[in-house]
């Protein structure tokens, strides 16, 4: 029977650079994965760029039931490790809208550098695609994996599966079975970073405005992100959205504030100063883009021109503007979800080694953990923080 040190499952961003760790003392390494290719949401991400890490990743950026349980990982391999990683390989970047300034960090080339990278620091593994794991167990030595039909033996077994979000890229809950199967707790899990859908009720002035993008502050149980708003044929998306979907709850309400920044009142008041005699759509054009203002004045029943409105009328319309509530009976679910929340229990993990507790040998990395980031490269930072985690306690070892 084959005899491996480490067994890694997933051949993704978090398994790959675990198993540049995990050999760097020469331990023997074998990396599997179901898909044909490494990496591949690594390959799509950032539209193919690569969003891989955030100037800002912190804990504070992260959802989990544990929030501090991520704090070790992140503080032991940074963002700008990772950033010193790619200089050595020569591989530029740049940080998207820096005014804005969300740290969001992008390859100036596309992101199958990134993949070249992993592959190439996990050079001492061997990896081996369209390989199917089916039964593990453990013998009260070591770990005996049966892939494509074969058992395989090791001391360590690292679970980089990844959630289900994107089924179609080939994404299980196989990690979420095998925590389950050596009693460790799984969280309830649900697509996060993901687009929301409404009712036909509400559809009928948002279908319409498909296409049509702002800036906005989407408000969900609390939490505001000010970013780019989309409208979609079945609801909303965008930045701002995919953001607060982590945050909502299915029953909860959003408030969309139109115009985060502005005063909706003032700068109606003032044109109504000037241009009194201008209808209330043509207003509101002034505000937002032309369909957006139609449908605003439809929805809101706007009649006759400014001056025909007090400013109790102006300050109302204002009051709907900045805290528009919008009530989503959905979401896209994982078919176009970014992440998923929810996992494996932090509280069965070390957050120093990321290892089972009850089940030495046993370690879980990157998005099968309960540990969710923001939208802008933060879960791939915590990718490659939990990897070298894990990656470095299996080395210790040899």
């Amino acid at each position: 029977m084959e005899q491996f040190d480490t067994i890694i499952l997933g051949a993704g961003a978090a398994g790959l650079f675990c198993a540049k760790f995990a050999t760097e003392k020469g331990a023997s390494v074998l990396v599997v994965d179901h898909a044909k290719r490494p990496a591949d949401k690594v390959r799509i991400s950032g539209g193919g760029r690569c969003n891989f890490t955030n100037l800002y990743a912190e804990a504070q950026n992260y959802l989990s039931a544990n929030p501090h349980f991520m704090k070790s990982a992140l503080a032991r391999y940074t963002q700008w490790d990772f950033i010193d990683l790619l200089a050595r390989h020569s591989i530029t970047w740049h940080e998207k809208n820096p005014e804005k300034g969300l740290g969001q960090l992008f390859c100036d080339g596309k992101s199958a550098a990134i993949i070249d990278m992993l592959l190439s620091e996990a050079r001492s593994a061997e990896i081996r695609l369209s390989t199917e794991v089916g039964d593990i167990r453990h013998d009260g030595h070591q770990f005996i994996v049966t892939l494509n039909g074969t058992p395989v033996q090791c001391r360590n077994l690292v679970v980089a599966t990844g959630g289900k979000s994107i089924p179609k890229m080939g994404a299980t809950g196989l990690g979420y079975q095998i925590a389950d199967q050596f009693g460790l707790t799984v969280l309830d899990t649900r697509p996060g970073l993901v687009p929301l859908t409404f009712a036909p009720h509400e559809l009928d002035w948002i279908a319409p405005l498909s296409g049509t993008a702002l800036e906005a502050r989407v408000t969900a149980n609390g939490t505001s992100f000010d970013e780019a708003l989309l409208f979609t044929h079945r609801g909303l998306s965008g930045p701002s959205v995919l953001q607060v979907s982590n945050y909502w709850r299915e029953g909860d309400a959003i408030t969309v504030d139109l115009l985060p920044g502005q005063d909706a009142f003032e700068a109606l008041k003032s044109e109504r100063s000037q241009n009194g005699r201008r209808q209330m759509q043509t207003a509101l054009a002034t505000l937002f883009p032309a369909k957006l203002a139609t449908a605003l004045a439809e929805k809101f029943q706007l009649k006759g021109n400014l001056a025909d409105h007090s400013d109790k009328a102006l300050r109302a319309l204002a009051d709907q503007l900045h805290g528009l509530t919008l009530k989503p009976t959905g979401s896209e679910g994982y078919r176009t979800a970014e992440v998923t929340l929810g996992g494996v229990d932090t509280d069965g993990l070390s957050s120093k080694t990321m290892e089972a507790k009850s089940v030495p040998g046993l370690y879980f990395i990157g998005e099968v953990v309960d540990v969710t980031g923001w939208l802008g490269g933060y879960n791939f930072q915590w990718a490659w923080a939990s990897a070298a985690a894990a990656g470095r306690a299996i080395a210790a070892q040899s």
